[in-house]
């Protein structure tokens, strides 16, 4: 397998095919293909280097994986293009790495006049036909409900990475609507104890309170929240506090998609680490600390 790694700072697999990639003055994304491409697939989810294959007659078939990171419309039109291009120079099997799926969150209509925004990305996406959309540790159910041929990469082996060095402590769901990943994950880490807690959100607002946890007293234990997403942190900040008022001990935050978008200085206060993935973007800062897509790709 050959891989076009549509951002620059995202090269999970090594080398990338050579590509030209530019929008247009009128906004229009647009990439040409400049390497000739073909491989034979291998093992996906391996952290062993791939092969190639040499072609064989009628038996050689050209297997591309694109892999990027979307946080714009527009680059979900370099995708299609990209697959586009691909294609009208013979590849027959182009499959897609999406770690971070757009829009995952907007799963539901909550209130009248809304759009399911994560429905309009997954139809593009299956338009596209690609042979498989591989999404990491996606925000429920629904988006890999949506998706053709999806291979579905759990949070597993980023949590137990990070969480190597640390040997007693309590997993700590934030709401009601990761209990059952946080659960699995807990039956993985060979039974963790897990400390339910809950949020109310005024759907109209956003605006967080009432936060809740469900223990009587941590009696000083390490905590660590597990979650998919961290934007502002407003989840995580109130759920601190709250635990900090039932005796918890040290703090540690787990997400695997860092939006991180009012910064890191009030999470880096509060919270003794602070682990992500390179999902959504790549942060070279010392208050968090990166592991990378590579190494959790395993089988």
């Amino acid at each position: 397998m050959k891989y076009l790694h549509l951002d620059a700072d995202f090269t999970p697999f090594g080398k990338s095919i050579a590509f030209e990639a530019f929008t247009f003055n009128g906004g229009e994304p647009h990439i040409k293909i400049n390497a000739e491409v073909g491989v034979s697939i291998t093992n996906l989810f391996s952290n062993q280097k791939p092969e190639l294959v040499p072609p064989q007659g009628n038996e050689y078939r050209d297997d591309v994986l694109i892999t990027t990171r979307i946080r714009s419309f527009n680059d979900l039109g370099f995708v299609l293009a990209a697959n586009d291009a691909l294609r009208r120079i013979g590849v027959e099997q182009v499959s897609l790495l999406l770690p971070y799926f757009p829009a995952a969150r907007q799963d539901r209509v909550m209130v009248p006049g809304e759009a399911l925004t994560v429905k309009i990305y997954a139809d593009i996406i299956n338009a596209a036909g690609f042979e498989k959309v591989i999404i990491l540790d996606p925000h429920s159910e629904v988006t890999p409900s949506l998706l053709n041929n999806v291979t579905v990469i759990s949070n597993h082996q980023f949590v137990k990475k990070a969480l190597a060095n640390e040997t007693d402590y309590l997993l700590i769901s934030p709401d009601g609507g990761a209990l059952k990943k946080v659960y699995k994950l807990a039956q993985y880490l060979d039974g963790q104890v897990v400390v339910e807690c809950s949020k109310m959100r005024d759907v109209k607002t956003g605006q967080l309170s009432g936060f809740k946890v469900y223990a009587d007293n941590l009696k000083g234990q390490t905590c660590v929240i597990v979650d998919d997403i961290c934007d502002g942190g407003g989840t995580f900040l109130g759920l601190a506090k709250a635990l900090k008022a039932k005796n918890a001990g040290k703090l540690i935050l787990v997400v695997t998609h860092g939006i991180f978008s009012k910064g890191l200085t009030e999470l880096s206060g509060v919270f003794s680490k602070i682990y992500v993935t390179d999902a959504y973007r790549t942060i070279e800062k010392e208050e968090v600390i990166q592991i990378k897509i590579d190494q959790i790709m395993v089988s």
